[in-house]
């Protein structure tokens, strides 16, 4: 019975030395494992911003590229579209050379188009004559 005895002292002895054994080891991991996790967690975070500041440049990179290029077409649009008003100016132009008879009948067709238009025509010494029968104020004065 001793030996039983004997035998299980020795075991609680033995297992109580493995658990404090087992709880030291805990406790030096523990004291030794929180700075470093500390410094994994920082590193972590750093390179979190970084990808951020990182993608958040791509974004304004993209954004100003667009633009360059929206002015770059919206620059040509109205390259080409002045071209051709210049072109239909020259033709305009040319087709009225020499077409004497084009414009007086555009005249006329406008003084039809606008009755209540004041028409002045030159004199001899292409000075026009200055609305003197339309202003009821200088008929009064002059008798």
């Amino acid at each position: 019975m001793q030996d039983i005895t004997s035998m299980n002292t020795k075991s609680i002895i033995s297992l109580t030395t493995f658990a404090l054994l087992v709880f030291t080891g805990l406790i030096i991991l523990g004291l030794w494992g929180c700075p470093q996790y500390k410094v994994y967690s920082q590193r972590m975070e750093g390179e979190a911003l970084l990808a951020h500041a990182q993608a958040s440049k791509e974004v304004a990179v993209a954004e100003a590229r667009a633009k360059m290029e929206s002015a770059a077409m919206l620059a040509a649009a109205d390259t080409i579209r002045a071209h051709g008003v210049a072109r239909s100016n020259q033709i305009i132009g040319e087709s009225l050379r020499n077409n004497e008879a084009y414009l007086h009948w555009l005249w006329i067709d406008n003084i039809e188009k606008n009755p209540q238009a004041v028409i002045y025509v030159p004199t001899e010494a292409n000075l026009p004559i200055l609305e003197a029968g339309r202003r009821p104020w200088l008929k009064d004065t002059a008798r």
